[in-house]
């Protein structure tokens, strides 16, 4: 039978557990979520249970890094079945603030942890103040939970890349790893996203795989070639609008040129459903090699 698993309400009730399992002598491993759990998670939590004794996962839907017109409200919630999961996997404690434990100041916080001129590029570009507002709830887990370890996923690899700059910038005493994303047998990468595409919309998101595909065939032609493979498929595809597309060297984040050699990220965004206020944001990216 599985340990019981401590869900953790508040910030002293989480700073309280935290400090009772340091002063056993236990490492700490934290996977940050915003819930609706799915295999891409359960496979952070995996990792976690390498790299430390004592595994917390939050569960935070934070509405700093949603836009006025984004799909906070349509974010799917699953608390219970979060909850389920998690403790088949043996994680110790999982913490699930409200809004007003976390903001207190009417759900938001005079006080930003920026993400600099990368926070308003791709990702950034499309949700001005997105990373803002990750950047800001990252560090207040950090702070609350003082994790020796922090486990992302890959798939938004510009969060991850800024998570690890603002550790690095801030002097901040956790290490990060990234974990691959997760996909299923055709593709798709998984997300919380994906459980709010409608019927027959799923088979359209395979248009982002399949755009990575398309752009790493094109790899040994460099950049340009790149793109415009990739964009190809979303010509074709009526169901799908194309958000962005971009190729950059995945050690800086800048773009890439027709001069580049060596590691280049392929990164897409786009939006699925032909309801514009309906439609699906996914994102997914992919790391190819230009000889």
């Amino acid at each position: 039978m599985p340990a019981p698993i401590r869900t953790l309400t508040t910030i002293a009730e989480a700073r309280a557990f935290v400090a009772a399992e340091r002063a056993a002598g236990r490492r700490v491993a934290l996977v940050p979520t915003m819930g609706a759990l799915h295999r891409g998670h359960l496979e952070l939590v995996r990792r976690a249970r390498e790299r430390a004794e004592t595994v917390i996962a939050s569960v935070f839907v934070n509405p700093l890094q949603f836009g006025p017109h984004e799909d906070l409200d349509r974010y799917p919630r699953t608390p219970q079945t979060d909850t389920e999961q998690l403790i088949v996997l043996g994680v110790e404690a999982v913490f699930m603030p409200t809004v007003e434990e976390m903001y207190p100041d009417g759900g938001r916080s005079a006080t930003l942890v920026t993400a600099g001129h990368l926070g308003t590029v791709l990702e950034g570009r499309s949700r001005p103040g997105h990373y803002d507002g990750v950047l800001t709830v990252v560090t207040k887990l950090f702070s609350i939970v003082a994790p020796d370890v922090a486990l992302f996923g890959e798939k938004d690899a510009q969060q991850l890349f800024l998570v690890r700059r603002m550790v690095r910038d801030l002097d901040l005493p956790v290490e990060i790893i990234g974990v691959p994303t997760v996909r299923e047998p055709d593709g798709l990468a998984l997300s919380s996203r994906n459980a709010m595409l409608q019927a027959g919309e799923r088979q359209d998101a395979l248009a982002l795989s399949r755009a990575l595909e398309a752009a790493g065939s094109a790899a040994d032609r460099g950049v340009e070639a790149m793109l415009a493979a990739a964009q190809s498929v979303f010509q074709s595809d009526t169901g799908v609008q194309l958000d962005y597309l971009a190729v950059v060297d995945p050690r800086t984040f800048a773009f890439a040129n027709e001069s580049h050699h060596g590691l280049v990220q392929v990164l897409v965004a786009a939006r699925v459903g032909t309801a514009s206020t309906n439609a699906v944001r996914l994102i997914d990216n992919a790391i190819f090699s230009i000889p």
